[in-house]
């Protein structure tokens, strides 16, 4: 099993069947993640210094996993933060899932318990509302994107009194980090690829000039297909979807039917992160082997949607057929 980021929240499911959750897939999310993402939720301010934190002595440059010498002396009981790397992105704000590289490792030992950069994947979490430890969430939010940050965390901004035994982490260790800031994503971010013809007069017409805003869904009114459609409608360059991955997501459902919409995160104004292995098949299938960064239609017959359990309270009726846009923002 993939081992999962120490620092990351169990990604809520999206469109589950009959719109409960897989226990096979709950337990397996469960036993995937180390810890809990924020244990100190309780956590106070911190008061925020520059340093000290210890030298990097290989992998300097944004990118590079880096190698970080043991802590020097005694760590400060605040938070210091350090930017090894001023970058000219945008801001990073409270609320944005923040994809970053970073590397962990105890002060007193340099022992490293956790890296993304090995994962060969940026890790994608939400930033400033209590989903990671304390002290990412105060350091990081206000930092701008291609910056290159150092942190050293002491225990009540990190996993407090408990630790985290099953990293090695004590409650008295102060945590070092070396973060790599590659992105954002909000409410308003859309798929950014090539256009792709829609020629199939048969098939749901998706808008693609709609940057920060839900796509148009033009179904046509013919008999629905009886397979599995999964169509670019804008193609990206990022890398295809694996089965097992976790994907952070934009999209909008309409019901073949009617053409109404029945579910949409724009509208909602957040962002679906889920794993493939949890959602109705059709998004399972569909996605798999599609590129980040690349908006799909999908159209899900109802065997591989919710059949003749359809979600309570939803306006979706048994054996309906359902039409999706969605845009792949970024792997989990």
């Amino acid at each position: 099993m993939r081992r999962r980021s120490l620092l990351l929240a169990v990604p809520a499911g999206l469109l589950t069947l009959a719109g409960c959750g897989d226990d096979k897939a709950d337990k397996a999310k469960s036993s995937d993640s180390p810890s809990p993402s924020n244990p100190n939720s309780a956590a106070p301010k911190a008061k925020i210094v520059d340093g000290p934190v210890p030298e990097i002595t290989k992998g300097a440059k944004f990118g590079q996993k880096p190698t970080v010498a043991k802590g020097n002396g005694k760590p400060s009981s605040d938070l210091a933060v350090k930017t090894l790397i001023q970058g000219k992105g945008a801001e990073v704000k409270k609320g944005d899932y923040l994809q970053a590289s970073y590397l962990g490792q105890i002060w007193a030992t340099a022992k490293v318990f956790d890296n993304s950069y090995d994962r060969g994947n940026p890790t994608v979490f939400p930033i400033g509302v209590g989903q990671v430890i304390p002290g990412w969430d105060q350091a990081l939010v206000g930092k701008k994107l291609d910056s290159r940050v150092e942190l050293a965390i002491p225990p009540k901004m990190g996993y407090g009194k408990e630790g985290n035994k099953q990293a090695g982490i004590k409650g008295d260790d102060t945590l070092v980090f070396v973060v790599d800031l590659v992105n954002t994503f909000n409410a308003k971010s859309s798929a950014k690829g090539d256009e792709v013809a829609q020629s199939n007069i048969d098939l749901p017409k998706v808008g693609t000039n709609t940057v920060g805003k839900a796509p148009s869904i033009d179904v046509p009114k013919k008999d629905a297909p009886k397979k599995l459609v999964a169509n670019y409608v804008i193609e990206g360059d990022g890398d295809e979807i694996k089965e097992t991955d976790s994907l952070l997501c934009q999209y909008k459902g309409v019901l073949w039917a009617d053409g109404k919409e029945f579910d949409s995160s724009y509208k909602s104004g957040q962002l679906a992160s889920f794993q493939l292995a949890q959602v109705v098949k059709g998004w399972a299938q569909g996605l798999t082997g599609k590129k980040v960064g690349s908006r799909v239609l999908i159209v899900v017959p109802p065997e591989l949607g919710y059949g003749d359990q359809p979600p309570q309270g939803s306006t979706i009726k048994k054996d309906s057929t359902l039409v999706f846009s969605v845009d792949i923002l970024a792997k989990m």
